[in-house]
Protein backbone atom coordinates (compact mmCIF):
# COMPACT_ATOMS: atom_id res chain seq x y z
CA UNK A 1 0.00 0.00 0.00
CA UNK A 2 1.56 3.37 -0.90
CA UNK A 3 2.09 5.43 1.86
CA UNK A 4 4.00 9.21 2.80
CA UNK A 5 7.03 6.82 3.92
CA UNK A 6 7.88 4.56 1.11
CA UNK A 7 6.45 6.24 -2.07
CA UNK A 8 9.00 8.61 -4.10
CA UNK A 9 7.34 12.12 -4.88
CA UNK A 10 6.73 11.72 -8.24
CA UNK A 11 3.58 11.25 -9.36
CA UNK A 12 2.63 9.16 -12.11
CA UNK A 13 -1.45 8.51 -13.22
CA UNK A 14 -0.90 4.62 -11.88
CA UNK A 15 0.28 5.25 -8.35
CA UNK A 16 -2.84 7.83 -7.66
CA UNK A 17 -5.23 5.05 -9.20
CA UNK A 18 -3.87 2.36 -6.91
CA UNK A 19 -3.84 4.81 -4.25
CA UNK A 20 -7.53 6.14 -4.40
CA UNK A 21 -8.55 2.22 -4.29
CA UNK A 22 -6.43 1.61 -1.43
CA UNK A 23 -8.02 4.57 0.42
CA UNK A 24 -5.00 7.34 -0.08
CA UNK A 25 -4.46 10.29 -1.78
CA UNK A 26 -1.84 12.73 -3.07
CA UNK A 27 -1.83 16.13 -1.55
CA UNK A 28 1.75 19.07 -2.33
CA UNK A 29 2.95 20.94 0.31
CA UNK A 30 2.84 24.24 -0.69
CA UNK A 31 5.75 25.51 1.51
CA UNK A 32 8.42 23.12 0.09
CA UNK A 33 6.64 21.48 -2.30
CA UNK A 34 6.67 18.18 -1.11
CA UNK A 35 4.24 15.65 -1.89
CA UNK A 36 2.25 13.41 1.04
CA UNK A 37 -0.35 10.70 0.87
CA UNK A 38 -3.77 11.13 3.27
CA UNK A 39 -6.03 8.73 4.72
CA UNK A 40 -8.21 11.02 6.81
CA UNK A 41 -10.17 9.20 10.13
CA UNK A 42 -12.65 9.93 10.26
CA UNK A 43 -13.26 9.90 5.91
CA UNK A 44 -16.33 12.23 4.79
CA UNK A 45 -18.50 11.24 2.64
CA UNK A 46 -21.49 12.42 1.07
CA UNK A 47 -24.08 9.72 1.08
CA UNK A 48 -25.86 9.76 -2.66
CA UNK A 49 -29.09 8.37 -1.13
CA UNK A 50 -29.32 11.46 1.06
CA UNK A 51 -27.75 14.25 -0.03
CA UNK A 52 -29.56 17.77 1.32
CA UNK A 53 -29.88 20.20 -1.24
CA UNK A 54 -30.98 24.03 0.47
CA UNK A 55 -34.09 25.83 -0.95
CA UNK A 56 -32.20 28.89 -1.82
CA UNK A 57 -30.16 26.55 -3.70
CA UNK A 58 -33.01 24.78 -5.16
CA UNK A 59 -34.55 28.38 -6.73
CA UNK A 60 -31.14 29.03 -8.35
CA UNK A 61 -31.29 25.92 -9.92
CA UNK A 62 -34.79 26.16 -11.14
CA UNK A 63 -33.53 30.26 -12.00
CA UNK A 64 -31.19 28.68 -14.87
CA UNK A 65 -28.26 31.38 -14.09
CA UNK A 66 -25.78 28.65 -14.93
CA UNK A 67 -25.29 26.63 -18.19
CA UNK A 68 -23.64 23.14 -16.87
CA UNK A 69 -21.61 20.67 -18.55
CA UNK A 70 -19.44 17.91 -18.26
CA UNK A 71 -15.53 16.86 -19.11
CA UNK A 72 -15.82 20.04 -21.40
CA UNK A 73 -13.11 22.49 -19.94
CA UNK A 74 -11.08 19.73 -17.30
CA UNK A 75 -7.78 22.39 -17.50
CA UNK A 76 -9.97 24.90 -16.98
CA UNK A 77 -11.03 23.65 -13.78
CA UNK A 78 -8.40 22.10 -12.37
CA UNK A 79 -6.34 25.45 -13.05
CA UNK A 80 -8.91 27.25 -11.66
CA UNK A 81 -8.96 25.47 -8.46
CA UNK A 82 -5.20 25.70 -7.97
CA UNK A 83 -5.54 29.52 -8.14
CA UNK A 84 -4.89 31.60 -4.90
CA UNK A 85 -7.93 32.43 -2.79
CA UNK A 86 -7.85 35.23 -0.43
CA UNK A 87 -8.72 32.24 2.64
CA UNK A 88 -6.39 29.99 1.12
CA UNK A 89 -3.26 31.92 -0.05
CA UNK A 90 -1.60 28.79 -1.31
CA UNK A 91 -3.09 25.86 -2.74
CA UNK A 92 -2.19 21.77 -2.48
CA UNK A 93 -2.46 21.69 -6.01
CA UNK A 94 0.87 22.07 -7.94
CA UNK A 95 2.12 21.42 -11.20
CA UNK A 96 2.91 17.80 -10.45
CA UNK A 97 -0.49 17.28 -9.20
CA UNK A 98 -2.38 19.31 -12.10
CA UNK A 99 0.16 17.12 -15.08
CA UNK A 100 -1.19 13.69 -13.39
CA UNK A 101 -4.56 14.69 -13.22
CA UNK A 102 -4.95 16.20 -16.65
CA UNK A 103 -3.36 12.79 -17.88
CA UNK A 104 -5.85 10.65 -15.83
CA UNK A 105 -8.40 12.99 -17.67
CA UNK A 106 -7.59 12.08 -20.77
CA UNK A 107 -7.17 8.46 -19.91
CA UNK A 108 -10.97 8.64 -19.13
CA UNK A 109 -10.78 8.22 -15.19
CA UNK A 110 -11.03 12.07 -13.98
CA UNK A 111 -13.96 14.30 -14.63
CA UNK A 112 -15.23 17.64 -14.56
CA UNK A 113 -18.61 19.47 -14.38
CA UNK A 114 -18.09 23.02 -15.35
CA UNK A 115 -20.67 26.44 -14.76
CA UNK A 116 -20.82 28.60 -17.60
CA UNK A 117 -22.51 32.02 -17.85
CA UNK A 118 -22.35 32.67 -21.64
CA UNK A 119 -19.14 31.75 -22.95
CA UNK A 120 -17.27 32.29 -19.27
CA UNK A 121 -16.15 29.47 -17.38
CA UNK A 122 -17.68 30.89 -13.63
CA UNK A 123 -17.35 27.55 -11.55
CA UNK A 124 -16.42 23.55 -11.30
CA UNK A 125 -15.42 21.08 -9.76
CA UNK A 126 -13.37 17.28 -11.00
CA UNK A 127 -12.53 14.21 -9.19
CA UNK A 128 -11.69 10.48 -10.47
CA UNK A 129 -14.02 7.58 -10.71
CA UNK A 130 -13.25 4.33 -9.96
CA UNK A 131 -15.72 1.38 -10.61
CA UNK A 132 -18.51 3.23 -8.21
CA UNK A 133 -16.97 5.22 -6.71
CA UNK A 134 -16.16 8.93 -6.93
CA UNK A 135 -13.64 10.86 -5.13
CA UNK A 136 -14.41 14.43 -5.17
CA UNK A 137 -11.14 16.55 -5.44
CA UNK A 138 -11.85 20.25 -5.48
CA UNK A 139 -14.01 22.76 -6.79
CA UNK A 140 -14.24 26.77 -7.45
CA UNK A 141 -16.62 29.77 -7.81
CA UNK A 142 -15.75 33.02 -9.43
CA UNK A 143 -16.77 35.54 -6.69
CA UNK A 144 -18.02 37.98 -8.98
CA UNK A 145 -19.73 36.00 -11.35
CA UNK A 146 -20.03 32.39 -10.05
CA UNK A 147 -21.99 32.73 -6.65
CA UNK A 148 -23.23 29.42 -5.93
CA UNK A 149 -22.26 27.76 -9.32
CA UNK A 150 -19.94 25.00 -7.60
CA UNK A 151 -22.50 24.15 -5.57
CA UNK A 152 -25.13 23.49 -8.45
CA UNK A 153 -21.94 21.26 -10.48
CA UNK A 154 -22.23 19.38 -7.55
CA UNK A 155 -25.92 18.89 -7.51
CA UNK A 156 -25.57 17.67 -10.78
CA UNK A 157 -22.70 15.72 -9.67
CA UNK A 158 -25.06 13.49 -7.33
CA UNK A 159 -27.59 13.51 -9.61
CA UNK A 160 -25.13 11.99 -12.41
CA UNK A 161 -24.09 9.43 -9.86
CA UNK A 162 -26.80 8.44 -8.85
CA UNK A 163 -28.27 7.83 -12.66
CA UNK A 164 -25.29 5.94 -13.55
CA UNK A 165 -25.36 3.51 -10.30
CA UNK A 166 -22.92 4.80 -8.12
CA UNK A 167 -22.60 4.02 -4.57
CA UNK A 168 -20.20 5.76 -3.22
CA UNK A 169 -19.28 9.85 -3.22
CA UNK A 170 -15.79 10.47 -0.75
CA UNK A 171 -15.58 14.02 0.06
CA UNK A 172 -12.28 13.26 2.38
CA UNK A 173 -12.74 16.26 4.98
CA UNK A 174 -16.25 17.39 6.45
CA UNK A 175 -16.70 21.35 5.82
CA UNK A 176 -19.20 23.76 6.80
CA UNK A 177 -19.91 23.96 2.88
CA UNK A 178 -20.39 19.96 2.43
CA UNK A 179 -22.04 19.72 5.83
CA UNK A 180 -24.88 21.65 4.43
CA UNK A 181 -25.09 18.81 1.80
CA UNK A 182 -25.76 16.13 4.48
CA UNK A 183 -22.29 14.73 4.48
CA UNK A 184 -21.60 12.29 6.97
CA UNK A 185 -17.81 10.43 8.39
CA UNK A 186 -16.94 7.45 8.61
CA UNK A 187 -14.34 5.35 10.29
CA UNK A 188 -11.43 4.22 8.56
CA UNK A 189 -12.58 0.72 8.78
CA UNK A 190 -15.92 1.70 8.03
CA UNK A 191 -14.75 3.55 5.00
CA UNK A 192 -12.85 0.92 3.52
CA UNK A 193 -15.32 -1.71 3.54
CA UNK A 194 -17.49 0.36 1.54
CA UNK A 195 -14.98 1.46 -0.60
CA UNK A 196 -14.05 -1.74 -1.19
CA UNK A 197 -18.14 -2.61 -2.28
CA UNK A 198 -18.03 0.53 -4.40
CA UNK A 199 -15.25 -0.93 -6.47
CA UNK A 200 -16.10 -4.45 -6.48
CA UNK A 201 -19.12 -3.37 -8.74
CA UNK A 202 -17.43 -2.86 -12.42
CA UNK A 203 -16.99 0.49 -13.97
CA UNK A 204 -19.94 3.07 -13.59
CA UNK A 205 -19.28 6.21 -14.88
CA UNK A 206 -20.45 7.17 -18.33
CA UNK A 207 -20.73 10.25 -20.48
CA UNK A 208 -24.22 11.89 -19.73
CA UNK A 209 -26.20 10.03 -22.84
CA UNK A 210 -23.25 8.23 -23.67
CA UNK A 211 -21.57 4.85 -23.48
CA UNK A 212 -20.00 3.25 -19.55
CA UNK A 213 -16.25 4.22 -19.73
CA UNK A 214 -13.70 1.38 -18.66
CA UNK A 215 -13.08 3.16 -14.89
CA UNK A 216 -11.78 0.03 -13.23
CA UNK A 217 -8.31 0.16 -11.42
Amino acid sequence: MPSPSDQPSALSPELVLEGYARGIFPMADPTDGSLDWYSPDPRAILPLDGVHVPRSLQRTIRAGRFRVTVDLEFEGVIHACAAPRPSEPESWIDHQIIDVFTCLHRMGWAHSFEAWCGDQLVAGLYGVAIGGVFFGESMFSDPDRGRDGSKVCLVRLVEHLVACGFTLLDVQFRTDHLQRFGCIELDRDAFMLRLGQAIAIGPRWRAPGGETCDSTA
